[in-house]
């Protein structure tokens, strides 16, 4: 499918959308809306499997085979979780869901419920464990009774089955869909879309930046990342960003980490709609700050897991506790703890812990990270002597859905050749598209920041490498107007010759209004003064 017929579908979906929800919050009804477009992908996935397998012994539907075969059920769903991993019953598929909704089947909702509960319990051992546990079917959102509620659903579930119908089957598109609504509910949901979703576009320069050699990245793209991490990976848009730089084959394994139940089981359902199989994602629900994934509390620094490759975009500027037993703790006892006021430095220091030696980190940071005194001072002037910090880039205000602050991104490494700190200045007029609700990237100042890192650019009023002594003689202060001016050089003027060129105007004029007061006076009216 092109990308115009994508934008198409994901439109006439959003369409649906708007003219379903009513007055339900923009967040709930999303949360529908993906559970049902999921349920459509593993349902057609899944019958595409079927067919293959039972080949002409397949007639018109999964369910009338179990009706002639019921000897042969357990033996057949052995196989199919061998081949697809999972299996989902003849009544629980889309297509059978989508037919009650259109015949306004009093059961549907009964229906929906019973298969939500298989598909989590029963249909792949535990990777689909609490899929749709924030699934609320009984919630006063969709109706004030069963009777209406169902009818609510039988209304959005036909509408979806029609709108999908006008376009390709093919279940990739499902993912990218998926990956279209949740930026357009972004949108919606206005200050809370925070928590789940980075704009494609700042998704873009991070995943472009931490695929390239972290040594040399001159060099280009490295052919294969082994590990990447997100540790506040929201709806996981983040983490198929990279993956969508390398192709399907060029990462090992994908890590996430998301500390909202509901925007975790966003990013499952998203892993799994890009067609990534059980072996290639791991996404936990837990606390970075806290570090209670275990996969991750190793204190030995020898044993512990790094990773090429590290995104984020974490909550800007959240307050927290911090007790003081988190002042031992192996990834910020060498630094010390970031304020209560703002955990940026924590997230910081929570992924930096986790990089690989030859490994890039790209995270996003409110520009308070760049100059603040106290604890942060402290944090900052650290990772600038041990040569942490390898480039910080200004992005332009009201970029995000959650804020209008301008914000920066922090290229960090644990080992860099360059010896300097790269700083670009990517918020002035001329490098972004300027809108009314939002603020745009477009391609080609994507293109130039990305390129001015990749090849250490410098250029007047846009970037420029700095000496760590000119960094230490400003306190180890990053604020970028410090060291990249914006302000455009008057043109020298020279008085002397606007003077010459003031009287020659002035004696213009004397001669010209001479000759039309005589004019006037020829015609008997008043002389000009």
């Amino acid at each position: 499918m092109s990308e115009k017929e994508l934008n198409k579908l994901g439109a006439t979906l959003w369409g649906i959308a708007n003219d379903l929800r009513g007055a339900m919050n923009a967040d709930d009804f999303r949360d529908y809306m993906l559970s049902f477009i999921f349920l459509r992908y593993l349902s057609d996935n899944y019958e595409n499997a079927v067919k293959k397998e039972l080949g002409s012994d397949y007639q018109d539907n999964l369910g009338h085979w179990y009706d002639k075969n019921r000897d042969d059920i357990v033996d057949f769903e052995k196989q199919m979780r061998r081949k697809v991993h999972y299996v989902v019953k003849p009544e629980y598929l889309w297509s059978s869901i989508s037919e009650m909704a259109r015949k306004q089947d009093n059961e549907l909702l009964h229906t929906l419920q019973s298969g939500f509960k298989y598909i989590e319990n029963e249909s792949f051992e535990s990777s689909f464990l609490g899929l749709f546990s924030e699934i609320n079917l009984d919630s006063e959102k969709l109706g004030k009774n069963y009777t209406v509620r169902n009818e609510m659903l039988c209304k959005i579930i036909t509408k979806i089955a029609d709108g999908i119908s006008k376009f390709s089957t093919d279940t990739d598109i499902l993912g990218d869909a998926y990956e279209y609504l949740i930026g357009q509910f972004a949108a919606g949901s206005g200050k809370s879309a925070g928590e789940f979703y980075t704009p494609q576009q700042i998704s873009n320069i991070l995943s472009e930046i931490v695929t390239l050699d972290s040594q040399d990245p001159s060099s280009g793209k490295k052919k294969k990342l082994d590990k990447v991490f997100d540790f506040a990976c929201g709806s996981g848009s983040l983490l198929l960003n990279v993956r969508k730089q390398l192709g399907n084959h060029g990462i090992g394994k994908i890590y996430g980490q998301e500390k909202n139940i509901t925007t975790y089981n966003l990013a499952r359902m998203n892993m799994l709609l890009h067609g990534m199989k059980n072996n290639e994602v791991e996404i936990f629900h837990g606390d970075s700050l806290l570090n209670d994934w275990e996969l991750l509390r190793e204190t030995n620094p020898a044993k512990q897991i790094k990773f090429d490759a590290i995104v984020a975009n974490p909550p800007f500027s959240l307050r927290w506790e911090p007790n003081e037993a988190m002042g031992e703790d192996f990834r910020f006892k060498n630094y010390g703890l970031a304020p209560k006021s703002a955990a940026d430095f924590a997230f910081l220091l929570h992924g930096f812990n986790f990089l690989a030696q030859d490994g890039t980190m790209a995270i996003i940071l409110p520009h308070g990270v760049l100059f603040r005194g106290g604890a942060e001072e402290r944090i900052r002037t650290k990772l600038l002597k041990d040569g942490n910090i390898d480039t910080v880039i200004g992005l332009p205000s009201n970029l995000f859905f959650s804020t209008g602050i301008p914000v920066c991104i922090l290229v960090i490494k644990k080992c860099k050749k360059s010896e300097d700190v790269l700083f670009i200045n990517a918020s002035s007029s001329d490098n972004f598209e300027k809108g009314k609700r939002q603020n745009k990237l477009l391609p080609e100042h994507i293109q130039k920041i990305v390129d001015t890192y990749q090849f250490r650019k410098e250029e007047e009023r846009y970037s420029r490498r700095v000496s760590m002594e000119e960094i230490e003689k400003n306190d180890f202060n990053l604020n970028i107007s410090r060291y990249i001016s914006t302000n455009i050089e008057e043109k020298e003027i020279d008085l002397k010759k606007v003077n010459s060129e003031l009287r020659e105007i002035e004696e213009k004029i004397k001669i010209s209004k001479n000759e039309h007061n005589q004019f006037l006076k020829d015609l008997g009216l008043e002389l000009l003064s």
